[in-house]
């Protein structure tokens, strides 16, 4: 699945970006009919610890899932955004069949 990635003020690592395409591709296994998606990398400005905010927008033919998730790390965020957007996906799935 092909993947714009968005770091707002600041510039992900390579290593980053390479974890959040890896956790994306696997939403292919539960639909296969994904056409792209963008990935938003934000710095939320609080002085608490989650500080690091994703946003994952996906496109399927005739709807958009998104889940935005906000955590200590961009893979602990990351990791709740791609099983939020599972979730729609089995959801959209089951309604379509």
């Amino acid at each position: 699945m092909k993947l714009q990635m968005h770091s707002i003020h600041f510039d992900a690592d390579q290593k980053l970006i390479n974890f959040i395409q890896k956790k994306a591709d696997k939403l292919d296994i539960f639909y296969d009919s994904i056409l792209d998606g963008e990935v938003f990398l934000r710095l939320d400005k609080n002085e608490k610890n989650q500080n690091k905010l994703v946003e994952i927008k996906l496109n399927v033919p005739g709807k958009q899932f998104f889940a935005k998730y906000q955590d200590d790390s961009f893979e602990a965020a990351t990791d709740e955004a791609v099983e939020g957007l599972r979730r729609q996906l089995e959801k959209h799935k089951e309604k379509t069949n």
